[in-house]
């Protein structure tokens, strides 16, 4: 008489191994959906503060020089970039909201003033835009990533640059910007 095979054993164990990889994945997913998406940089200590003159979208040139004595948040973006259009609304929120208080100015990269135009239309954005068409502005200020967002004090000194998309309505925004805004910055 011949002995029959041993069970298959493989086939629950394989089931088994798909079930624990299955709850192992929508555990971390949570986790990750939690994750931001964005980075919050000190500007280096010691780095010089880059010039910062470009064409305005509307005509004339803008300046940093031009600006002191007031808050001025930096926003680095495209068009083609999901994430500078998804934090877009919340910073033209936040441009209305602290007008007066903070001078919130987009920096467009590399694309034409009839390129952003439209997109501005199509996303209801007014708040002032700044062209970086030879990409050396955003080279000088940002690690390279967009969006970033830089904030320069009201002494012209860049305190930090947000990298990625950060939801400006919210409070780690607020937390961020409250003391530029009260006039007690942290040192």
């Amino acid at each position: 008489m011949k002995a029959s095979p041993p069970p298959n054993r493989g086939l629950p164990r394989r089931r088994l191994l798909q079930a624990v990889t299955a709850a192992a994945t929508l555990a971390w997913l949570p986790g990750r959906a939690a994750q931001p998406r964005h980075r919050v940089r000190p500007w280096p200590a010691g780095q010089a503060v880059p010039p910062l003159s470009l064409p305005v979208l509307e005509g004339g040139r803008w300046s940093l020089a031009d600006a002191r004595g007031q808050a001025v948040l930096l926003n680095f973006w495209a068009s083609w970039c999901e994430p500078c259009v998804a934090e877009m609304p919340s910073l033209q929120r936040l441009a209305q909201g602290h007008a007066g208080r903070l001078e919130v100015r987009g920096v467009n990269f590399r694309e034409s003033p009839e390129r952003v135009r439209a997109f501005l239309q199509q996303v209801g954005t007014d708040f002032p835009q700044l062209l970086d068409s030879d990409g050396a502005a955003m080279r000088a200020w940002t690690p390279r990533v967009l969006p970033s967002t830089v904030l320069v004090d009201a002494q012209g000194r860049p305190r930090f640059t947000v990298v990625g998309e950060l939801d400006w309505d919210g409070d780690e925004a607020q937390r961020l910007l409250e003391p530029w805004l009260s006039g007690k910055p942290h040192r």
